[in-house]
């Protein structure tokens, strides 16, 4: 189980951004209606192309949680890399929470029963400044919480902690698939794996939602297996993310950490596994496609 505090918690960051996104409850009709498939190659020229959220991207901008707060949209970048544009997220800080500066990218809430993919790449060591922070690395889903213990929401995470924190001394990837939670006071209904070792470099995460059972894999190797009532229930967006847990482990001046995200894709009602969601990925791209979405929920 995941060492969070109530800030900490991304169902705060989900209601700070339903004003820009598609959030109503789904009944268990539109739920079952849900189809259609999102690949996205991030393209894009700057967070500031029109394309994004003429797309259903909404780049954060402001404060509140997770971790210390303090979010900009400019901290996401979209540069070539190995030929290939990618999804780039900065955040650094100096140790003070005014210092601070995390990414967020969030797509809206129209995905539910299928396959979800990215290819990531995570970095143990910042690319400027003193190592050591407590930092999450993360690709993830989520659903609005509308009340404590809400039985509605969910989320299904990837997170990389390089430098440890949640209790975990050294690195650790976090797949935990959440029920509901209650904020004041705490109280966490999820199930969690933590598997420990370094995850630095590129790895495809996916994860399988269907028939009551979450299978998440990094690269095509199974990792960990959820079932039961941490199984979701409602449609959820996709987001990533690149944020501090607290500021315990600073030390120096200002230290920036970065994480790259080749592509997203995900497939409606499908049960893919990581070699096919590649396949399919290949063959979009060898046809020229940068961006599709008739995911509909």
């Amino acid at each position: 189980m995941n060492r969070r505090i109530p800030v900490a918690s991304r169902a705060l960051l989900a209601a700070a951004v339903l004003a820009g996104l598609c959030v109503p409850a789904a009944s268990a009709a539109e739920t079952a209606a849900c189809a259609g498939v999102l690949f996205d190659d991030f393209a894009y020229d700057s967070h500031t192309d029109p394309r994004l959220a003429q797309r259903g991207w909404q780049l954060r901008n402001g404060g509140g949680g997770p971790g210390v707060g303090g979010w900009s949209a400019a901290n996401a970048t979209f540069p070539v890399v190995d030929g290939q544009p990618v999804l780039q997220l900065s955040a650094h800080t100096d140790g003070t929470t005014g210092g601070t500066s995390q990414a967020e990218v969030m797509h809206q809430r129209k995905f539910f029963e299928g396959t979800y993919s990215a290819r990531v790449r995570f970095s143990d060591v910042p690319v400027s400044g003193a190592d050591g922070d407590h930092l999450v690395q993360t690709f993830f889903t989520i659903t609005p919480l509308a009340f404590p213990n809400d039985p509605d929401y969910g989320e299904l995470d990837f997170e990389y902690l390089p430098n440890g924190g949640w209790g975990e001394s050294g690195s650790t990837m976090f797949l935990t698939s959440w029920e509901t939670y209650q904020p004041d006071p705490w109280v966490a209904d999820n199930h969690s794996t933590a598997v420990r070792g370094g995850y630095a470099g590129w790895r495809t995460l996916t994860v399988q939602v269907s028939g009551g059972v979450l299978r998440y894999f990094i690269g095509d190797q199974l990792v960990a297996t959820h079932d039961g009532h941490v199984y979701p229930e409602t449609p959820m967006m996709i987001a990533f993310q690149e944020w501090f847990i607290d500021h315990a482990a600073h030390s120096g001046g200002r230290s920036t950490y970065q994480t790259q995200n080749d592509w997203v894709y995900y497939a409606a009602n499908e049960v893919l596994s990581p070699g096919e969601v590649g396949n399919r990925v290949n063959g979009l791209r060898a046809n020229g496609t940068t961006h599709t979405d008739t995911a509909a929920c």
